[in-house]
């Protein structure tokens, strides 16, 4: 049975025209996104079973160039996925972007999660800011292997020195989920600090992302 033949009520797209996208599970949100499915597969189921080889949505979204390749999921459908993967981080740098000033840890997190939380691989980042603390941009400098990621602190000041940055917020994540900060990042940060501390660059925080909260330096008194 294709979803067309589904009860109008049970129907992905119908049923987030009257109840909100909030209502839809995740693979009924990805079927939408899809379009339709495969003979002998509609829309929901293949939206479930990306998500099963993926191992979360999270996942899934986490590194677009990567998806799951499973049949019936060609080259259109997966340039929807990654399409809509983009508008989402786009939207919350833009929620970023139009904010005064960046004033607490919360003000940066969602963007800097959505970036990063999921990645396989631990990257070290930058969030630029001008000296009274509005965005103006954001770049991954490092990328590493499950255990952790090389950081040299003459690339993070010349990457701050190209944005005219009065301000940066660190950030990485911690693939293997703890987000608590390791000795090797107090210590980092600590360099950091001090390096961009010559160029009047001021380090506002920096966020160690794993599963739940990010955790904020600044906030637990290590920074």
């Amino acid at each position: 049975m294709t979803i067309r033949q589904w009860p109008v009520g049970d129907r992905p797209r119908e049923r987030l025209h009257a109840h909100g996208a909030a209502a839809l599970s995740d693979a009924e949100l990805l079927a939408v996104v899809l379009g339709n499915g495969v003979p002998g597969r509609d829309a929901v189921a293949t939206g479930r079973a990306l998500l099963a080889q993926a191992g979360s949505l999270g996942r899934l979204l986490a590194d677009p160039d990567h998806l799951p390749r499973l049949a019936g999921v060609g080259p259109a459908k997966r340039a929807r996925l990654v399409a809509t993967i983009e508008l989402a981080r786009r939207s919350l740098r833009e929620k970023l972007a139009d904010l005064p000033a960046i004033t607490s840890p919360e003000d940066s997190a969602d963007y800097l999660t959505a970036r990063l939380r999921h990645l396989p691989y631990e990257v070290f980042a930058c969030l630029f800011l001008d000296s009274r603390h509005r965005v103006l941009g954001y770049e991954e400098l490092f990328r590493g292997t499950l255990d952790g990621a090389s950081v040299y602190p003459r690339e993070v000041v010349r990457a701050c020195l190209r944005y005219h940055a009065g301000a940066v917020i660190l950030a990485h994540n911690h693939p293997s989920g703890a987000a608590e900060p390791s000795r090797a990042d107090c210590e980092i940060t600590r360099v950091l600090v001090d390096a961009l501390a010559l160029m009047d660059i001021r380090v506002l925080d920096h966020l160690v992302i794993g599963h739940g909260a990010p955790v904020s330096m600044a906030a637990i008194g290590l920074l």
